[in-house]
């Protein structure tokens, strides 16, 4: 089983249309909707915003529904000028960039008592995802990088820089590195898919309203395509 998980209603809505056979559990004031997309039994729900909620809901994922395999799909701000509004990123790790532990010694990034600094996305699911998302988005580009994570919606220039200079992260967000951590801990493979809905920078409170949908339509279209090319 797959556990799906979107930050807001926008990102899951148009997946749960999707579903067939759909039971619905409330738990911690979320709701997991079970049932199966494009015939492969998934788990989808909205985490709600920030590190703890993804994280809270990551965790339910493995223990009531034991699932397989964790993605996160939503949206992020590019931290690569490659990366245009529009395009997918695929996590190859994922970090906290707000945590900051320099004081004891740890890098900037780095969680204390933890033994690695950034957490590794599966690179199956990498792999079929790029797939699915050259098959049914041919008009955008899907890059693989580093994702990073903080309970901040970054949108100035000087705090995008210190994302790049420190952390050479290819988009910004505000969940995926929460679930990624927790994936890690569970021993799931996981992997974060973002469209890219605007630049991070002065210009983010403008773009993102207006690329947000379209965004989001890109992410539905792999995940639909990937449930296809997982093994019945």
């Amino acid at each position: 089983m797959l556990g799906i998980i979107g930050a807001m209603d926008e990102e899951v809505a148009k997946i749960k249309e999707q579903m067939e056979n759909v039971q619905m559990m409330q738990r911690a004031s979320m709701e997991f909707f079970e049932g199966s997309l494009k015939g492969y039994p998934v788990v989808v729900v909205r985490s709600g915003i920030g590190k703890v909620n993804a994280a809270m809901c990551a965790q339910i994922l493995a223990d009531v529904y034991h699932v397989d395999a964790i993605i996160n799909t939503g949206i992020a701000g590019s931290l690569n000028a490659q990366i245009d509004i529009g395009d997918i990123v695929l996590s190859t790790d994922a970090l906290e960039h707000d945590m900051d532990a320099v004081t004891f010694g740890y890098p900037v990034g780095q969680i204390p008592r933890m033994d690695t600094l950034s957490f590794e996305a599966d690179k199956n699911l990498r792999r079929l995802a790029k797939e699915a998302c050259e098959r049914v988005n041919p008009d955008i580009t899907v890059f693989e990088g580093r994702v990073v994570s903080g309970d901040q919606f970054v949108s100035d220039k000087t705090k995008k820089d210190w994302l790049v200079d420190h952390f050479a992260g290819y988009c910004t967000e505000m969940e995926g590195a929460a679930i990624a951590h927790t994936a890690y801990l569970n021993r799931i493979p996981f992997l974060i898919i973002r469209a890219i809905s605007d630049k991070a920078d002065d210009s983010a409170s403008v773009d993102y309203p207006t690329f947000e949908a379209k965004a989001i339509e890109h992410s539905v279209k792999l995940l639909l395509e990937l449930c296809t090319l997982f093994p019945a």
